[in-house]
C-alpha cells in the first residue's frame, strides 16, 4: 500500500503609511536608522560631546476585523483565507455562513540601533497575536522576529532570503496570497553586497521546520520512517534597483535523508533534495508611488516555504515491490499579481490575484488530497490620519482535490480597523 508522507510548514507570521499591513513591515530597509538634527552635516564630523547614541523605536497597531464568510473553512482559520482549509468534502466544517470578528493582527515591536566602536547592531524584536500550530485558532502571543545585524552579518528569526516580502499587497486579510513564498525562518545570514541598486543575501536556514499538523518526524514515524536532516537550508536572493522599481532573483536548495528504523527487510531509507527559483518584482505604475508586485516560483520539495503550505514529498510503492517505498519529492507552482494603487493623500485600493498548482503525478495521493487552490481580493481603504485606516474588503478562495471532482469556493467581506502608534527613545543628544 502507497503510504503519503505529509510535511507541511510553520509559517511564522514597523510601520509605513499605506504598508502591506497583514504580513509585511519590518523589513531589513526598515532598520536603517533614524535621522538626528543635523545628520548630514555631522555624519564625518562628530565629537566626544555629540556622538551617537542607543536609539529604539517602540512600534505596533491595533487592529480589528469584523466580516462575513458566506461559506466555511476550518474553524482554527476563520478570519483568513487559506484554499488549503478550505472543506474537502460535502458539510466538512457544517453549513455556510458565519459572521466573525478578530483582533489577531494587533502587533507590537521594538527595533533598536546600538552604536559601537566598530559599527552598529540592529535589532528587531516583534511579535503578534495570531496563533497557529498548536495555538491554532486562539488569539495567542505569537513571536515574528527576533533577530540582531552587525555589517554584513545577521542571525535570528527574520524573512527567509528564498520570499519577498514586498510582494506581499496591501491587503486586510491576514494570511495574504497563496502562491507566494512566505516563511520567517531561523538563520545565519551574510549579505556580500548591500548597495542601493543592488543586494546580494546568502542564508543557512533551519531544515525540517514543524508543520500545522505535527512534527514531520512522527508523521512518518508510523510508517517506521525517520526523517532527518544532515544539513541546513541554503537559501540566496539578488536585488537590483532601479527609478522604475525592482526585480529579484531567489534560490534554495534542501537535502532530507528518510531512514527506516526497523531492521525488518527491506530496507526503505531514502534521500531526497529539494530546490525552488523564485522570481519576484515591484514596477511603480499610476499616481502616487502605485505598485504593480509580481512574483513566479516553481521547486520541488520546497512546500514548507510556500504561504499556504502543502506537502513537500510523497512515498511511493515501487511497480515492482509493492512493499517497497521511495520517496518523491511534489513540484510546486506559485503565481502572484497584484495592483497597489495610491489614489491620494486618504484612498487607496488593492487588488490581485494568486494561484498554487501542485504535480502529483506519477504518484498515488488520497482523491481528497488538495492539489490547485486560487486566492483574489480587491479593497477600498481610507486615512483619515497617518496613523488610522478604516476599509472594506471582498476576498476569494478556491480549493480544488486531486481526484474525486471536488472544488469549493469561498467568498467574503471583511471590514477592518487600524490604529498605528511608534515612539522612539534615545538616541542622540
Amino acid at each position: 500500500m502507497r503510504v503519503g508522507i505529509r510535511i507541511a510548514s510553520l509559517i511564522m507570521v514597523g510601520l509605513v503609511p499605506f504598508s502591506a499591513w497583514s504580513q509585511s513591515a519590518s523589513k531589513l530597509d526598515d532598520l536603517a536608522a533614524p535621522e538626528g538634527p543635523n545628520e548630514a552635516s555631522e555624519a564625518t564630523l562628530e565629537t566626544d560631546t555629540d556622538k551617537k547614541k542607543p536609539t529604539a523605536e517602540i512600534y505596533g497597531f491595533i487592529m480589528t476585523d469584523a466580516g462575513y464568510d458566506f461559506g466555511r473553512n476550518d474553524p482554527d482559520w476563520f478570519d483568513t483565507v487559506r484554499p488549503t482549509k478550505l472543506p474537502s468534502f460535502e458539510n466538512e466544517f457544517g453549513e455556510d455562513g458565519i459572521a466573525y470578528f478578530s483582533v489577531r493582527q494587533t502587533r507590537f515591536g521594538i527595533k533598536s540601533w546600538l552604536p559601537t566602536s566598530k559599527g552598529e547592531v540592529k535589532t528587531i524584536f516583534e511579535w503578534e497575536m495570531f496563533g497557529v500550530g498548536p495555538d491554532a485558532g486562539n488569539t495567542t502571543i505569537r513571536l515574528r522576529h527576533a533577530y540582531a545585524q552587525y555589517g554584513r552579518f545577521g542571525a535570528g528569526q527574520y524573512w527567509s532570503p528564498f520570499m519577498d516580502i514586498d510582494v506581499f499587497p496591501n491587503s486586510q486579510e491576514y494570511w495574504g496570497p497563496s502562491g507566494m513564498a512566505f516563511f520567517r525562518n531561523v538563520q545565519v545570514r551574510y549579505m556580500p553586497v548591500m548597495g542601493e541598486k543592488n543586494h546580494v543575501t546568502i542564508a543557512l536556514e533551519r531544515p525540517g521546520a514543524s508543520g500545522d499538523k505535527g512534527r514531520h518526524n512522527e508523521i512518518i514515524e508510523a510508517q517506521n520512517l525517520k526523517a532527518r536532516y544532515p544539513f541546513p537550508d541554503l537559501s540566496a536572493e539578488y536585488r537590483h534597483r532601479g527609478d522604475w522599481g525592482y526585480v529579484e532573483v531567489a534560490g534554495i536548495l534542501r537535502y532530507m535523508e528518510i531512514d527506516d528504523v526497523d531492521s525488518t527487510p527491506p530496507d526503505l531509507s531514502s534521500e531526497a533534495t529539494g530546490w525552488g527559483i523564485n522570481v519576484s518584482t515591484n514596477v511603480k505604475l499610476g499616481p502616487n508611488g502605485s505598485t504593480l508586485k509580481a512574483s513566479l516560483l516553481h521547486g520541488e520539495g520546497v512546500e514548507n516555504y510556500m504561504n499556504d503550505a502543502t506537502p513537500d514529498i510523497i512515498a511511493v510503492a515501487d511497480p515492482g515491490n509493492p512493499n517497497l517505498l521511495t520517496v518523491e519529492l511534489i513540484p510546486v507552482t506559485g503565481a502572484v499579481l497584484f495592483y497597489d494603487a495610491y489614489w491620494n493623500q486618504h484612498w487607496t485600493s488593492t487588488f490581485g490575484f494568486s494561484l498554487i498548482s501542485l504535480d502529483y503525478d506519477g504518484t498515488d495521493p488520497l482523491p481528497a488530497t488538495f492539489v490547485d487552490g486560487k486566492y483574489a481580493l480587491a479593497n477600498l481603504q481610507y486615512h483619515p490620519a497617518d496613523k488610522v485606516m478604516y476599509g472594506v474588503e471582498a476576498q476569494y478562495g478556491r480549493r480544488e482535490n486531486f481526484s474525486d471532482g471536488w472544488t469549493y469556493d469561498d467568498y467574503r467581506i471583511q471590514f477592518s480597523f487600524r490604529f498605528n502608534y511608534s515612539m522612539m527613545l534615545g538616541g542622540r543628544k
